[in-house]
C-alpha cells in the first residue's frame, strides 16, 4: 500500500523508525511476536462517522481494514473498539448493524458506555433521556430502572409544548404509539416525583421541544410547572459542535444543541446551567477506552490459540476530527498515538495546525496498515 502520510515531527511523542515501511519490518508473523517476550501490546480505537462510515456506507476501505484485526478462524486477534460520540441505539443493536455493514463480527462490548459509571448514583431514580433513536432503551440496557424518554415524559403534560399541534409528524407518531390506550397512564408518578437527572444520549430530533421541556425540568428542580428548585444534573454523551455524516458538509452535533440550551437557560434562570459532557475529547473517555480494551484482551487469540497480554505500550486513536479525536488523544498522553484521516471533518493536505496528529493518512485502511507494520504484525 502506498502511503501519503504527514508525520507530526517536532511535537511527536514517538520516534518513528526510518525502516518502518521496508519489507523486512513485516517479516515476523503475529504468532512469532506473541511468543517473544519483547512483543509490544497495543490496541486501537476507531471513530465511526467520517472514518468507518459515511452515513450508513463503509468508507476508506474500512471493511478490509477491520478484517485484518481478526485471525483466520474469525476470532479477534487485536483488541479494538469504537470510540464514537454518536449514539441513540442499544449497544447490542449497534454491534449487529456494524457487523452487517462491515462484514466482521462486532461485539456489544466493543463500544464505550461512560453513562454506565453513573448507574450506582441513579439506578433507582427517575431520569429522562433524549436524542434520536431509542434513548430510554439505551439507558435501560445499562441498568437504569426508572427511565423515560423525553417523548414519553412530555406526553403526560398537557400544553407543555405550545406548538405541538403544528408538528403533524410528531402528532402522528404519538398517536400511533398509544393507539391501543384510551388514556395515557404514566408508568411513574411524573406529577409528584422529581426528575433526578437528564441525559442527552444522542442528537435531539426536536430541538425546540427538547429545549423547552429540559428548561422546564432544570429550572423547576425536576417538576415542570412548579416553582424554581435546585437544578438536577444534566449529562451529555458528547459535545461535538459538528460531525461528518452522509451530506458533503459537516452537520451540527450535540455540542451545538448544548450551546443553544445553555444560552436560553442562562437567559431565563438566575444561575448558569451546570452540565457534564462525556465523549471525546474528555480524558475520562480515553481512560475508559483503555479499560475496555484491556477487558477485550482475553477475547484476542494469536495464531497458536494463546491469549497473551501485557500492559499496553501503544494505543491508537483513529479519527477525522482534530478538535475532538486528536485533541482527546493528545490530552490523554502516553500511550496514546493519534492518527488523523482525510475522509471526514478534516480534509487538509498538511497536518492540522491547532491539534496536530502524530500521523495523517488518507483513509482508515492506510491507518491500520501503518499500525500493523509499526507493530510488526504483518
Amino acid at each position: 500500500m502506498r502511503f501519503r502520510a504527514v508525520f507530526r515531527v517536532s511535537q511527536s511523542r514517538y520516534r518513528l523508525p526510518l525502516s518502518l515501511f521496508r519489507p523486512q519490518a513485516s517479516s515476523r508473523s503475529f504468532s512469532q511476536l506473541c511468543s517473544s517476550p519483547q512483543r509490544r501490546s497495543f490496541g486501537i480505537a476507531f471513530d465511526i462517522d467520517g472514518v468507518i462510515l459515511g452515513g450508513r456506507v463503509p468508507i476508506g476501505g474500512s471493511p478490509q481494514a477491520l478484517r485484518r484485526l481478526y485471525g483466520e478462524s474469525g476470532t479477534l486477534k487485536i483488541p479494538f473498539l469504537f470510540l464514537t460520540n454518536g449514539g441513540g441505539i442499544p449497544e447490542s443493536k449497534r454491534a449487529s448493524e456494524l457487523s452487517e455493514l462491515l462484514e466482521v463480527k462486532i461485539l456489544p462490548s466493543q463500544g464505550h458506555s461512560p453513562f454506565k459509571n453513573l448507574l450506582k448514583r441513579f439506578e433507582n431514580e427517575l431520569i429522562v433521556a433524549t436524542g434520536k433513536g431509542e434513548p430510554a432503551l439505551v439507558m435501560s440496557e445499562y441498568g437504569f430502572k426508572k427511565v423515560l424518554s423525553l417523548d414519553d415524559y412530555t406526553s403526560y403534560f398537557d400544553n407543555i409544548d405550545p406548538v405541538s399541534q403544528y408538528k403533524t409528524w410528531r402528532t402522528e407518531q404519538v398517536s400511533n404509539q398509544y393507539s391501543n390506550f384510551d388514556k395515557l397512564v404514566p408508568r411513574y408518578n411524573v406529577f409528584s416525583e422529581r426528575v433526578k437527572a437528564a441525559f442527552v444520549i444522542s442528537d435531539p430530533v426536536d430541538w425546540g421541544r427538547d429545549i423547552q421541556v429540559l428548561c422546564d425540568i432544570l429550572t423547576s428542580g425536576g417538576l415542570p410547572g412548579k416553582k424554581n428548585g435546585h437544578q438536577p444534573p444534566l449529562f451529555f454523551a458528547a459535545d461535538d459542535l459538528e460531525y461528518q455524516a452522509a451530506f458533503p458538509s459537516e452537520r451540527l452535533g450535540m455540542g451545538a444543541f448544548r450551546i443553544a440550551l445553555e444560552n436560553i437557560f442562562n437567559r431565563i434562570h438566575h444561575t448558569a446551567l451546570e452540565y457534564t459532557a462525556f465523549g471525546k475529547p474528555n480524558p475520562f473517555v480515553f481512560k475508559n477506552a483503555e479499560a475496555i480494551l484491556r477487558q477485550l484482551c482475553p477475547s484476542c487469540h494469536n495464531d497458536n490459540g494463546d491469549m497473551p497480554f501485557h500492559a499496553f505500550e501503544a494505543l491508537y486513536m483513529i479519527g477525522d476530527n482534530p478538535s475532538v479525536d486528536i485533541k482527546g488523544a493528545r490530552q490523554a498522553g502516553h500511550p496514546w498515538f493519534s492518527i488523523l484521516t482525510r475522509t471526514g471533518v478534516f480534509r487538509g493536505k498538511e497536518n492540522d495546525a491547532e491539534f496536530p496528529a502524530d500521523l495523517v493518512v488518507d483513509t482508515v485502511e492506510e491507518a491500520v496498515e501503518y499500525i500493523l507494520r509499526r507493530e510488526g504484525t504483518v
